[in-house]
């Protein structure tokens, strides 16, 4: 029998499925594995426009509400905390 997964271990499994995510929609051929280790500013390295970041805050927020039921006021609250840890920075911030 399979194991279930601790809520802990999920949030984990949302991150790196988050973290893949971003790069695949802003455009860049990294992964979260090869980042998970790296201390530095790694998330300065590369750059997102913000019509990206809204198109991966709402795939996120739809990710957090199907994996754990949270209403959508309290996804987009989650998702924009993940936003501020892990995002990118902005290509375009200017406009």
């Amino acid at each position: 029998m399979k194991k279930r997964l601790t809520k802990s271990e999920k949030k984990d499994l949302l991150i790196e499925d988050l973290i893949n995510k971003m790069f695949e929609i802003a455009g860049h051929d990294v992964s979260f594995n090869d980042i998970k280790d790296r201390k530095d500013d790694w998330f300065t390295q590369w750059t997102m426009t913000t019509e990206q970041n809204e198109q991966w805050k709402n795939w996120g927020v739809d990710q957090i509400q199907k994996r754990f039921r949270y209403t959508k006021t309290f996804a987009q609250t989650e998702m924009g905390m993940i936003s501020l840890m892990w995002g990118l920075k902005f290509s375009d911030w200017e406009k």
